[in-house]
C-alpha cells in the first residue's frame, strides 16, 4: 500500500461532489430517509437514544453502496437503507456499532477531567444542564479534548464497516487494517478533514452573511441554510467512498443475475 500525497485529500472531496452531482435528488432522498428513521428510533424509550449510534456502521454501508451504485450507473433508491440489515455481516456490524458507542462515551467521559462533567451532561442529558454552568466553564477545551481522544478510535472505525461487509474481515482485523490504512494516508486525511472543516463552517457563514446584508430576514436565512447544510452533509457522505477506493480499490462490480433457462434448470 503506497503512501498517498496530501493533495489526495482534496481529490476525495471533489470526487464526492462528482458522485453527488450524478444523482443529487436520489442521494438526498436516501439521506432524508435515514434522518427520518433516526428520529423515529429516538422515540423508543431508553434504547432509542443509543440505537442511532449503534446502527452507524449498518447505515454507513447504505451510503457506501449508494456510491457504488452511482459509479456502476445504477439508480439509487431509499431501500438501500436496508442493505446493511440484509448483509451476512450484520452481527459484526452491530458489534462494531457497540464499539462506536463505547468509544464515544469514553471520549466524552475523559472530557470531564477538564470541565467537571459539563460537556458530559450536555451530550447525555444526565443530571440536566444549567446555562449558568456553561458560563466561565472549560467546555470548549473539554470538546477539543474529547475530539483528540476519539481520533485513534475514528481511525480504526473509518474503513471497518466496508472491510467487514465487502472483504468478510472479522471485527478485530477490520479495525486493525482501518487504523493503519488511515495512519499511512495521514497527510491526505489531514487535508481532507481541514477541507471539510473549512467548507462546513466558512461556506454557510459566508452565505448567511451575504443573505443577511441583502435581506436581513432570519426566516429566509434559515430557509436557505437548512437545505445548504443538508447538501453539504450528503456530499460529505459521498466523499467517504473515494477514501475507501483510493486505498482498498473498488469493490467487485455487482453483476445482474440472469434467470436460468429451462435447459439449465433441468
Amino acid at each position: 500500500m503506497e503512501k498517498l500525497p496530501a493533495k489526495t485529500g482534496w481529490l476525495w472531496v471533489k470526487e464526492g461532489i462528482a458522485l453527488f452531482r450524478k444523482q443529487p435528488a436520489e442521494v438526498s432522498t436516501l439521506f432524508l430517509s435515514y434522518m427520518f428513521l433516526m428520529l423515529a428510533l429516538g422515540i423508543v424509550p431508553v434504547i432509542g437514544q443509543l440505537l442511532p449510534l449503534i446502527l452507524v456502521p449498518v447505515f454507513a454501508m447504505s451510503f457506501m453502496q449508494a456510491c457504488r451504485h452511482i459509479e456502476e450507473g445504477k439508480r439509487v433508491y431509499p431501500n438501500l437503507l436496508l442493505v446493511g440489515f440484509r448483509s451476512p455481516a450484520l452481527r459484526t456490524l452491530l458489534a462494531l456499532g457497540v464499539l462506536y458507542l463505547l468509544a464515544a462515551f469514553g471520549a466524552v467521559g475523559v472530557s470531564a477531567l477538564v470541565d467537571g462533567g459539563i460537556f458530559w451532561n450536555a451530550m447525555t442529558g444526565i443530571g440536566g444542564l444549567n446555562p449558568k454552568d456553561i458560563e466561565g466553564s472549560n467546555i470548549s477545551l473539554a470538546m477539543v479534548l474529547a475530539a483528540v481522544v476519539y481520533i485513534p478510535a475514528a481511525m480504526a472505525f473509518w474503513f471497518a464497516a466496508p472491510l467487514i461487509t465487502w472483504h468478510d474481515m472479522p471485527l478485530g482485523k477490520a479495525l486493525f487494517y482501518s487504523f493503519f490504512a488511515v495512519r499511512r494516508a495521514g497527510k491526505a486525511f489531514l487535508l481532507y478533514g481541514l477541507a471539510w472543516l473549512v467548507i462546513g463552517i466558512l461556506l454557510p457563514a459566508a452565505v448567511s452573511t451575504i443573505v443577511a446584508l441583502l435581506i436581513n430576514n432570519m426566516t429566509i436565512i434559515v430557509f436557505i441554510l437548512l437545505p445548504l447544510s443538508i447538501i453539504l452533509t450528503v456530499v460529505m457522505y459521498c466523499s467517504f467512498y473515494p477514501t475507501y477506493t483510493a486505498i482498498f480499490g473498488r469493490p467487485q462490480r455487482e453483476e445482474t443475475s440472469v434467470p436460468e433457462s429451462n435447459d439449465s434448470a433441468r
